[in-house]
């Protein structure tokens, strides 16, 4: 039986940590490709060689060529410039989105038939990008982001409540920036509602965190961004796409009229199996709910339309 191929494009801290969880997890064989001589190769047989410590069966292969990537049934995309202390996601759009451009083509051409989950910031204009650049179905072209920002949304309630993280249901919506949309409403720890748990206080100031959770690790490492939690979230991801777990998650997904949005990516709660984005879950929203992911799409529509005029000009 032929096993997933997995090429993950990047090998900085978010990528070399997605291929090792991979591995661990038995769930593919990795390709780790970066552009930078000889690195993606020692992260890739470091990985390897703990395969009989650990006792993965997964295929660890590092690589400065494309070749090496043919016929992927998934490429995750990491590569790219991390954000820096002061810095938002959306300072990265330039350089970025050349990266984005010059990957993306390189991907088309040895895997027209692979489901494409973007990783790089500024998410949902680099996701954009991928779309454009390959012209793949819209199921195949998923960012990835609503996943990470709905875990450090749980992670705050957990430390807030006391509970167990692996218990608490909560989602974040929109754009993955400042102005994202915690939905405190649905949130839960095991059916029971946060707002029974916590004050009106306690709730703003942990969506606000959630927000701010980048930028909180950003500033701490001082020369770098997070990476086990992003790593660890596209992991979850890829198992719902190989597996076929059929998964709700929140992922930057291409809108036509949900939510009240047309021809663009924006997190949002889809069902995720093995051909990609199957079905997006419309939520009903109260009026303050939809007017906060409104504001949040105003970002994006401007992220987009910046990252067109960038396609433009390198085509």
């Amino acid at each position: 039986m032929k096993r997933t191929k997995v090429s993950v494009i990047g090998s900085g801290f978010v990528g070399s940590t997605t291929a090792n969880l991979l591995a661990e997890k038995g769930l593919c064989d990795i390709v780790l490709l970066d552009v930078i001589e000889g690195v993606p190769l020692g992260k890739a047989l470091d990985i390897q060689e703990s395969s009989s410590i650990i006792g993965f069966e997964s295929k660890v292969v590092g690589t400065n060529n494309y070749t090496d990537t043919k016929n992927s049934d998934i490429v995750v995309i990491t590569a790219g410039v991390a954000r820096k202390p002061g810095m938002s996601r959306d300072d990265l759009i330039g350089i970025n989105a050349k990266i984005m451009h010059s990957v993306v083509k390189e991907v088309k051409k040895h895997s027209p038939d692979a489901i494409l989950i973007v990783v790089s910031n500024p998410l949902d204009a680099m996701v954009y990008i991928a779309k454009k650049v390959s012209n793949f179905p819209k199921n195949k072209v998923i960012g990835m982001a609503g996943v990470l920002d709905s875990a450090r949304f749980k992670s705050f309630i957990s430390m807030e409540t006391g509970f167990a993280s692996k218990n608490i249901n909560a989602m974040v919506l929109g754009g993955h920036g400042d102005d994202m949309v915690p939905l405190s409403r649905y949130a839960n720890i095991e059916g029971v509602p946060i707002s029974e748990l916590l004050s009106d206080e306690k709730i703003k100031q942990i969506e606000l965190r959630t927000r701010k959770g980048g930028a909180e690790i950003v500033e701490l490492l001082k020369t770098g961004s997070a990476y086990f939690a992003p790593a660890a979230s596209i992991v979850l991801m890829v198992e719902s796409i190989i597996l076929d777990r059929k998964m709700i998650l929140p992922v930057a997904a291409w809108l036509e009229g949900e939510y009240g949005f047309n021809d663009m990516f924006m997190g949002v709660p889809v069902v995720l199996g093995r051909n990609g984005v199957e079905k997006i879950i419309e939520l009903t929203l109260l009026d303050s709910e939809k007017q906060a992911l409104d504001k949040t799409a105003k970002n994006v529509i401007e992220l987009s339309a910046t990252a067109e005029k960038i396609i433009k000009d390198l085509n």
